[in-house]
């Protein structure tokens, strides 16, 4: 019987070593990349809001999609440290209490929105559930707030009691709406994604 080697990260997996194999710095792109061939949210050209974007990988990825004609903008409380595009950027700030000066910087409006926010988790899942939504409203706000008509919104949410008020209320603001969880998300995640397309 073989062991399995040894490994520094525990959650390592195909998906942790597919990314290091193709210069993303997390696994997490590939639930995008699962997003985009569903819902084709991103086109080239397009302008991307990426929030909670550290540790950069949506970023990078969307930057590939929108392509050196459009502009892929980050958000995170903690810096991007990987190169990006010239078309790239990313931004050191809290999504709930941004000021003027650095939206004057992000600029407006965006053709897509996304949120791979995710909550210190305390292993209580009502607690965090709660947390996650508090994330997505301010997602969402941003969302109704910078996209274009006709825009995508796409918003990670931990289920609990208000799953359902609150994608409703993403249902209510956008043509087409699915809830989808990647293969690629780990089984045992309560992690949803909920996707708007169409921005009335």
């Amino acid at each position: 019987m073989t062991r399995r080697r040894a490994s520094g990260n525990r959650w390592a997996d195909h998906y942790t070593r597919k990314a290091q194999k193709e210069k993303y710095p997390a696994r997490s792109v590939y639930k995008l990349q699962e997003i985009q061939k569903k819902s084709r949210i991103i086109a080239r050209g397009n302008r991307v809001l990426d929030l909670g974007c550290a540790p950069g990988s949506w970023l990078l990825y969307a930057a590939e999609l929108a392509g050196p004609s459009g502009r892929a903008v980050g958000i995170d409380l903690q810096p991007v440290t990987i190169q990006l595009p010239a078309h790239a950027e990313a931004h050191v700030g809290d999504i709930r209490e941004l000021g003027d000066d650095l939206w004057e910087r992000v600029g407006a409006p965006f053709d897509a929105v996304l949120s791979d926010m995710a909550p210190a988790t305390t292993g209580n899942k009502d607690v965090d559930a709660a947390r996650s939504l508090d994330l997505c409203e301010a997602a969402f706000t941003t969302a109704k707030d910078r996209l274009t008509p006709g825009g995508a919104f796409v918003c990670k949410i931990f289920q609990g009691e208000d799953f359902k008020t609150f994608s409703d209320r993403v249902r209510g603001a956008f043509k087409q709406h699915k809830i989808y969880k990647p293969q690629s998300s780990r089984k045992a995640s309560r992690e949803i994604y909920i996707i708007g397309s169409g921005k009335h």
